[in-house]
Protein backbone atom coordinates (compact mmCIF):
# COMPACT_ATOMS: atom_id res chain seq x y z
CA UNK A 1 0.00 0.00 0.00
CA UNK A 2 2.76 2.07 0.87
CA UNK A 3 4.58 1.50 -2.76
CA UNK A 4 1.35 2.80 -4.38
CA UNK A 5 1.06 5.63 -2.30
CA UNK A 6 4.63 6.54 -3.50
CA UNK A 7 3.71 5.74 -7.16
CA UNK A 8 0.88 8.10 -7.25
CA UNK A 9 2.58 10.51 -4.96
CA UNK A 10 5.18 10.64 -8.24
CA UNK A 11 2.94 10.37 -10.91
CA UNK A 12 1.15 13.29 -10.10
CA UNK A 13 4.55 15.16 -9.66
CA UNK A 14 5.47 14.02 -13.18
CA UNK A 15 2.17 14.98 -14.50
CA UNK A 16 2.07 19.06 -12.45
CA UNK A 17 5.69 19.22 -14.19
CA UNK A 18 4.55 18.50 -17.88
CA UNK A 19 1.55 20.84 -17.90
CA UNK A 20 3.82 23.31 -16.26
CA UNK A 21 5.97 23.16 -18.81
CA UNK A 22 3.62 23.03 -21.44
CA UNK A 23 1.94 26.16 -20.35
CA UNK A 24 5.45 27.89 -20.57
CA UNK A 25 5.86 26.97 -24.10
CA UNK A 26 2.29 28.39 -24.56
CA UNK A 27 3.09 31.40 -23.29
CA UNK A 28 6.36 31.57 -25.44
CA UNK A 29 4.35 30.70 -28.47
CA UNK A 30 1.87 33.27 -27.44
CA UNK A 31 4.85 36.17 -27.28
CA UNK A 32 5.85 34.89 -30.76
CA UNK A 33 3.27 35.32 -32.27
CA UNK A 34 2.04 38.70 -31.69
CA UNK A 35 1.92 41.04 -34.61
CA UNK A 36 4.89 43.32 -34.71
CA UNK A 37 3.99 47.01 -34.49
CA UNK A 38 2.55 48.34 -38.93
CA UNK A 39 4.93 50.89 -39.90
CA UNK A 40 3.03 54.07 -41.56
CA UNK A 41 5.26 55.25 -44.02
CA UNK A 42 8.34 53.71 -45.90
CA UNK A 43 11.79 54.82 -46.22
CA UNK A 44 13.45 53.16 -49.19
CA UNK A 45 17.09 54.17 -51.14
CA UNK A 46 16.64 56.38 -53.83
CA UNK A 47 17.69 54.85 -57.07
CA UNK A 48 21.38 55.17 -58.46
CA UNK A 49 21.14 59.05 -59.80
CA UNK A 50 23.94 60.84 -62.54
CA UNK A 51 27.35 61.43 -60.87
CA UNK A 52 29.18 64.20 -60.69
CA UNK A 53 32.43 62.92 -59.32
CA UNK A 54 34.85 66.01 -60.35
CA UNK A 55 32.14 68.66 -59.08
CA UNK A 56 34.06 70.75 -56.95
CA UNK A 57 33.31 74.39 -55.18
CA UNK A 58 37.24 75.67 -55.18
CA UNK A 59 36.50 78.83 -53.33
CA UNK A 60 33.53 80.66 -51.49
CA UNK A 61 33.75 84.10 -49.88
CA UNK A 62 30.85 86.33 -48.17
CA UNK A 63 31.51 90.16 -47.84
CA UNK A 64 29.53 93.28 -47.84
CA UNK A 65 26.06 91.14 -47.95
CA UNK A 66 27.03 89.36 -51.33
CA UNK A 67 28.33 85.53 -51.88
CA UNK A 68 30.50 84.46 -54.73
CA UNK A 69 31.14 80.55 -55.27
CA UNK A 70 33.94 79.91 -57.88
CA UNK A 71 33.39 76.01 -59.47
CA UNK A 72 35.72 73.93 -61.44
CA UNK A 73 35.25 72.89 -64.78
CA UNK A 74 33.47 69.60 -65.01
CA UNK A 75 30.20 68.29 -66.51
CA UNK A 76 27.88 69.82 -63.42
CA UNK A 77 26.45 73.37 -64.27
CA UNK A 78 24.10 75.43 -62.21
CA UNK A 79 20.84 76.37 -64.39
CA UNK A 80 20.55 73.21 -65.92
CA UNK A 81 18.44 69.67 -65.30
CA UNK A 82 19.91 67.11 -64.38
CA UNK A 83 20.29 64.46 -67.23
CA UNK A 84 18.03 61.93 -65.04
CA UNK A 85 15.54 64.49 -63.67
CA UNK A 86 12.63 62.66 -65.17
CA UNK A 87 13.57 59.64 -63.79
CA UNK A 88 13.38 60.47 -60.42
CA UNK A 89 9.32 60.48 -59.70
CA UNK A 90 9.92 63.05 -57.32
CA UNK A 91 9.96 67.15 -57.05
CA UNK A 92 12.50 68.77 -59.26
CA UNK A 93 13.58 72.37 -60.14
CA UNK A 94 12.11 74.02 -63.08
CA UNK A 95 14.91 76.02 -62.60
CA UNK A 96 18.14 73.36 -62.51
CA UNK A 97 21.03 72.61 -60.58
CA UNK A 98 22.03 74.70 -57.89
CA UNK A 99 23.73 75.37 -54.91
CA UNK A 100 22.62 74.86 -51.31
CA UNK A 101 23.42 77.50 -48.72
CA UNK A 102 22.61 76.47 -45.32
CA UNK A 103 23.27 78.76 -42.35
CA UNK A 104 22.74 77.21 -38.59
CA UNK A 105 19.39 75.45 -38.21
CA UNK A 106 17.59 77.36 -41.14
CA UNK A 107 16.30 75.77 -43.91
CA UNK A 108 18.83 75.97 -47.22
CA UNK A 109 18.59 78.49 -49.55
CA UNK A 110 18.51 77.29 -53.10
CA UNK A 111 20.59 79.31 -55.66
CA UNK A 112 21.23 79.43 -59.28
CA UNK A 113 23.76 81.15 -60.29
CA UNK A 114 27.26 81.56 -58.34
CA UNK A 115 27.03 84.91 -57.05
CA UNK A 116 24.02 86.28 -55.09
CA UNK A 117 23.27 88.68 -52.05
CA UNK A 118 22.18 87.31 -48.77
CA UNK A 119 21.89 88.87 -45.07
CA UNK A 120 23.50 86.58 -42.38
CA UNK A 121 23.51 88.31 -38.76
CA UNK A 122 26.56 89.39 -36.70
CA UNK A 123 27.49 86.64 -34.79
CA UNK A 124 29.04 83.08 -34.74
CA UNK A 125 27.65 80.99 -37.12
CA UNK A 126 28.08 77.55 -39.21
CA UNK A 127 28.16 77.81 -42.93
CA UNK A 128 27.09 74.94 -45.10
CA UNK A 129 27.17 75.07 -49.36
CA UNK A 130 26.76 72.05 -51.64
CA UNK A 131 26.32 71.25 -54.81
CA UNK A 132 22.48 69.86 -55.61
CA UNK A 133 20.99 68.22 -58.62
CA UNK A 134 17.64 70.18 -60.08
CA UNK A 135 15.32 67.61 -57.87
CA UNK A 136 17.09 68.65 -54.61
CA UNK A 137 19.94 65.60 -53.96
CA UNK A 138 23.20 66.53 -53.23
CA UNK A 139 26.43 65.96 -54.36
CA UNK A 140 28.19 63.91 -51.52
CA UNK A 141 32.06 64.36 -52.14
CA UNK A 142 34.41 65.92 -50.62
CA UNK A 143 35.10 68.88 -53.39
CA UNK A 144 31.51 69.39 -53.91
CA UNK A 145 30.65 70.85 -50.31
CA UNK A 146 32.10 73.93 -47.61
CA UNK A 147 31.54 73.56 -44.45
CA UNK A 148 33.34 76.00 -42.20
CA UNK A 149 32.33 77.98 -38.53
CA UNK A 150 32.66 81.53 -39.92
CA UNK A 151 32.56 84.74 -37.31
CA UNK A 152 30.57 87.41 -39.26
CA UNK A 153 30.01 91.28 -38.71
CA UNK A 154 28.54 93.63 -41.38
CA UNK A 155 27.55 91.23 -43.71
CA UNK A 156 31.08 89.95 -44.35
CA UNK A 157 32.79 86.55 -43.09
CA UNK A 158 35.69 88.49 -40.72
CA UNK A 159 37.09 84.72 -39.81
CA UNK A 160 36.47 81.27 -40.81
CA UNK A 161 37.61 77.58 -39.92
CA UNK A 162 36.72 74.38 -41.15
CA UNK A 163 34.27 72.79 -39.55
CA UNK A 164 36.08 69.46 -37.87
CA UNK A 165 33.47 68.08 -35.07
CA UNK A 166 30.53 65.71 -36.69
CA UNK A 167 27.69 67.75 -37.39
CA UNK A 168 24.22 66.71 -39.40
CA UNK A 169 22.91 69.15 -41.68
CA UNK A 170 18.89 68.99 -42.64
CA UNK A 171 18.17 69.37 -46.02
CA UNK A 172 14.76 67.90 -47.72
CA UNK A 173 11.59 67.70 -47.82
CA UNK A 174 11.35 71.22 -47.47
CA UNK A 175 8.10 73.62 -48.38
CA UNK A 176 4.75 72.11 -50.49
CA UNK A 177 4.79 69.31 -52.44
CA UNK A 178 1.24 69.56 -55.34
CA UNK A 179 0.11 66.95 -57.08
CA UNK A 180 0.82 62.94 -57.40
CA UNK A 181 3.70 63.48 -59.27
CA UNK A 182 5.25 64.91 -56.12
CA UNK A 183 3.49 63.73 -52.94
CA UNK A 184 3.87 59.70 -53.87
CA UNK A 185 7.49 59.40 -53.18
CA UNK A 186 9.28 62.25 -51.18
CA UNK A 187 13.01 62.79 -51.02
CA UNK A 188 14.37 62.45 -47.86
CA UNK A 189 18.21 63.86 -47.97
CA UNK A 190 20.67 65.09 -45.36
CA UNK A 191 24.44 66.04 -45.23
CA UNK A 192 26.65 64.97 -43.26
CA UNK A 193 30.15 66.61 -41.94
CA UNK A 194 33.24 64.56 -40.33
CA UNK A 195 30.40 61.68 -39.70
CA UNK A 196 30.61 57.99 -40.91
CA UNK A 197 27.52 56.24 -40.67
CA UNK A 198 27.59 52.44 -40.04
CA UNK A 199 29.75 51.18 -36.93
CA UNK A 200 30.10 54.66 -35.47
CA UNK A 201 27.04 56.76 -36.35
CA UNK A 202 23.57 56.50 -37.59
CA UNK A 203 20.58 58.80 -38.29
CA UNK A 204 17.38 58.52 -36.53
CA UNK A 205 14.54 59.83 -38.89
CA UNK A 206 11.51 60.27 -37.00
CA UNK A 207 8.58 60.48 -39.62
CA UNK A 208 5.51 62.20 -37.64
CA UNK A 209 6.63 60.39 -34.64
CA UNK A 210 7.63 57.37 -36.33
CA UNK A 211 10.83 56.20 -35.68
CA UNK A 212 13.15 54.81 -38.92
CA UNK A 213 16.78 53.94 -37.94
CA UNK A 214 19.42 55.10 -41.24
CA UNK A 215 22.99 53.63 -41.38
CA UNK A 216 23.58 54.78 -45.26
CA UNK A 217 24.41 58.33 -46.20
CA UNK A 218 22.23 58.53 -49.31
CA UNK A 219 18.90 60.12 -50.28
CA UNK A 220 15.82 57.76 -49.51
CA UNK A 221 12.08 57.72 -50.83
CA UNK A 222 9.30 58.22 -48.38
CA UNK A 223 5.96 56.82 -49.10
CA UNK A 224 2.73 56.99 -46.92
CA UNK A 225 2.61 60.13 -46.08
CA UNK A 226 -0.46 62.08 -45.62
CA UNK A 227 -1.84 65.33 -47.18
CA UNK A 228 -1.39 68.49 -45.09
CA UNK A 229 1.00 68.90 -42.93
CA UNK A 230 4.20 66.30 -42.01
CA UNK A 231 7.18 66.76 -39.74
CA UNK A 232 10.52 65.01 -40.06
CA UNK A 233 13.07 64.98 -37.52
CA UNK A 234 16.74 63.93 -37.58
CA UNK A 235 18.74 63.21 -34.92
CA UNK A 236 22.87 62.40 -35.63
CA UNK A 237 23.30 59.36 -32.65
CA UNK A 238 25.80 56.88 -31.53
CA UNK A 239 26.58 53.45 -31.65
CA UNK A 240 24.41 52.82 -28.88
CA UNK A 241 21.30 54.75 -30.02
CA UNK A 242 22.45 58.29 -28.17
CA UNK A 243 22.45 61.55 -29.27
CA UNK A 244 25.34 63.05 -30.49
CA UNK A 245 26.37 65.93 -28.44
CA UNK A 246 26.95 68.44 -30.94
CA UNK A 247 25.54 71.65 -32.42
CA UNK A 248 22.16 71.78 -34.29
CA UNK A 249 21.56 68.21 -33.06
CA UNK A 250 18.57 67.52 -33.80
CA UNK A 251 17.21 69.07 -36.34
CA UNK A 252 13.42 69.20 -37.62
CA UNK A 253 11.17 70.84 -40.62
CA UNK A 254 7.63 70.39 -40.98
CA UNK A 255 6.78 70.75 -44.54
CA UNK A 256 2.98 70.29 -46.70
CA UNK A 257 1.67 67.90 -49.27
CA UNK A 258 -1.82 69.05 -51.43
CA UNK A 259 -3.38 67.72 -54.03
CA UNK A 260 -3.51 69.59 -57.56
CA UNK A 261 -7.21 70.72 -57.89
CA UNK A 262 -6.30 69.91 -61.71
CA UNK A 263 -5.95 66.20 -60.90
CA UNK A 264 -8.94 66.01 -58.98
Amino acid sequence: MRTLSLFLAMAAMILSACQGGSSSQEQNQEQQEEPMTEMKYSVTPFSPSASYPDAKIESMSFTNGKFDFTLNDSDYQLGVQTPDAGQKMCANSAKGQHIHLIVDNEPYAAKYESSFDYEIPDGDHFILAFLSRSYHESIKTEGAHVAIKAAVKGNSITESKPITIPMLFYSRPKGTYTGKAETEKVMLDFYLVNAKLGDEYKVKAEINGEEHMIDSWQPYYVEGLPMGENTIKLTLVDSEGNTVDTPLNPVSRTFTLQEDPVEQ
